[in-house]
């Protein structure tokens, strides 16, 4: 299992060349990938886009490579035609306004890095090989964090559940016996009233037949046993490579809507605190799944 959060880095040197690479994600309903290659090399970018997609399948993507040039024996590159250009245009406008001219050498600097030039990128296959290997090393740093951040959250996850199985069991402690409650509640309250009915008495057996079936939560009990089983199964078998997260999601809801029917029926204040515990941890739940790819 994956998490969409992750980060992963790699560098190259190439004669003049310095290479930098990075992978960055952050979660996203699907997959947005993004790739950013200087302008001579933006015809690999279909190759390095299959490389991220055959690893990753949701979250949003963005892989970032600069080309920078070492200083050192070569020093600084400008585009000396655009420099000449602009250093006549300045000769000719101070001629006009009658402004003292030639420039100093700080003026000279200046105008060189306006026109510093990094030179036009090679872009044989060569050079496509060394950059799909840093690339590779950048992808797979990626996507071991991503891979360790998923261990953590399936850990997380799993306990979360344990939790929710426990809080299950607690409820159904307290549901036994909740029609037998309710038959002694109303006879007592009948005789308060000064009403004597017998316990086999019509009224009182179609009254407490109808609480018995507003309060029955068998079915629901049953339906989230299969719910925390379906969703440890998703757990464990994700180590497969196919993204999970929606599916977690799927079975989160499917949870969270059996917990509030059980709310709904029940009229014993433990329940009730139990459900409300329950659906806090749904929401911590809810919330970590989100960054699951």
């Amino acid at each position: 299992m994956q998490s969409m959060t992750g980060y992963g880095s790699a560098s190259l040197a190439m004669g003049e060349l310095q290479v930098s690479i990075e992978i960055q994600s952050v979660n996203r309903r699907g997959l947005e990938l993004a790739i950013s290659l200087p302008r001579e090399w933006q015809a690999w970018e279909p190759v390095l886009s299959a490389k991220v997609k055959k690893l990753c399948y949701r979250g949003k993507i963005n892989a970032t490579v600069k080309v920078s040039r070492a200083e050192g024996e070569y020093g600084l590159q400008w585009d000396e035609p655009a420099l000449e250009a602009t250093l006549r245009r300045l000769k000719g406008l101070s001629e006009r306004l009658e402004i003292p001219w030639p420039p100093d050498t700080d003026t000279l600097v200046r105008l060189i890095s306006l026109h510093r030039s990094e030179g036009s990128l090679e872009a044989n296959e060569e050079i496509q090989q060394s950059l799909e290997q840093a690339f590779d090393k950048a992808l797979s740093s990626f996507v071991e964090m991503r891979a360790c951040e998923g261990e953590s959250l399936r850990n997380d996850f799993l306990q979360r559940v344990d939790r929710l199985d426990a809080l299950l069991k607690e409820i159904t402690r307290h549901a036994d016996g909740s029609v037998e409650r309710y038959r002694g509640l109303l006879m007592e309250r009948l005789q308060q009233a000064g009403l004597e009915l017998d316990l086999q008495d019509e009224r009182v057996l179609k009254e407490v037949a109808l609480f018995a079936d507003r309060c029955d939560i068998t079915e629901e009990m049953t339906r989230l046993v299969s719910h925390f089983a379906q969703f440890r199964d998703v757990l464990k078998g994700a180590d497969g490579g196919d993204a999970v997260g929606r599916k977690l999601e799927f079975i989160l809801q499917e949870i969270n809507r059996e917990f509030n029917t059980i709310g709904s029926k029940s009229n014993r204040i433990e329940v009730s605190q139990a459900v409300i515990e329950a659906k806090n941890e749904i929401e911590r739940v809810r919330e970590q799944v989100q960054n699951v790819e």
